[in-house]
């Protein structure tokens, strides 16, 4: 059997969607922390268990007869966020799974500016250490997180952010069918190529893409980094996450994320979702 964790987040939920056109629904099961949230995945046949990152009991049970586990990297950050992952590859390794499988980023390194990417360096690490057969999906950057940078940019015009570089913004939907071919047909063996879209794009790039699928002038300010971490506290974030957030425009001037690789297109069989098309789609739903 097949376990996906996160199949009530949005990366988790689009792997399950696309395994269920691969293969039948009684060869997956699926871990989330709450098991009502995916009553729809049920219905369809989908084995259905609670499992808590950080509580291991209930891993062992979302997790038996496991034959691959992909394990969807928490959103927690640091040493409780390298913590869950341990416990999830130690709990499917104890399950028998032979093979586990992890969405890490295409800028994983212990050197990385941007704190997310120093965890899953050391989870690829806790991998490899497992003895286990695994595969580290080495996504790239989510384009979902575009509007979120965008944020009220699209009311005020104007997009107020730190100096920034190229970043290779990779769909959801693209990423969910690579991970589900890996699961199904049990390719992508260790640590992956970037798994990335055809091309690097900056804020200029989005400011001008924006501009054009809005149809009224965005136009991008640059502000400092620590007056940038001054807003985003006063507007409630901890210091951590400012921090976070901080440290991806500095991790995407060191040019990080700004790595283009075939590798997806060859997996899914067709150019992925360019930036455009999902900086439309996304424009669209949230009006």
């Amino acid at each position: 059997m097949i376990i996906v964790t996160g199949a009530n987040g949005q990366l988790g939920r689009a792997i399950v969607e696309r395994l269920l056109t691969r293969i039948p629904a009684g060869q997956i099961g699926v871990s989330v922390r709450n098991p009502e949230k995916a009553q729809e995945l049920k219905e369809q046949g989908v084995r259905v268990r609670r499992g808590d990152y950080n509580d291991p009991i209930s891993l062992a049970h979302a997790f038996e007869g496991a034959s691959q586990v992909l394990i969807v990297s928490c959103d927690s950050l640091g040493e409780a966020a390298v913590r869950q992952h341990c416990t999830a590859i130690d709990i499917a390794k104890l399950a028998g799974a032979r093979r586990i499988l992890y969405t890490s980023h295409m800028a994983s390194s212990p050197t990385s500016l941007f704190p997310p990417m120093v965890d899953h360096a050391a989870t690829e690490a806790a991998l490899r250490a497992s003895g286990v057969a695994f595969t580290a999906l080495r996504n790239g950057f989510y384009a979902a997180s575009v509007l979120m940078l965008l944020g009220d940019a699209l009311k005020t015009g104007e997009l107020v952010a730190p100096a920034d570089g190229p970043v290779s913004w990779t769909a959801h939907a693209d990423l969910a069918e690579a991970a589900a071919i890996a699961l199904s047909e049990e390719s992508l063996d260790g640590v992956t190529p970037d798994l990335t879209a055809t091309e690097a794009i900056d804020l200029d790039g989005i400011a001008a893409i924006a501009s054009e699928l809005t149809h009224r002038p965005i136009r991008r300010i640059v502000v400092p980094d620590a007056q940038y971490r001054d807003s985003l506290i006063a507007h409630g974030l901890s210091e951590e996450r400012a921090d976070m957030y901080v440290g991806l425009f500095q991790a995407s001037r060191r040019g990080e994320f700004n790595r283009v690789d075939p590798t997806l297109a060859r997996i899914i069989g067709r150019p992925p979702m360019s930036l455009r098309a999902a900086l439309s789609a996304a424009i669209s739903s949230a009006r």
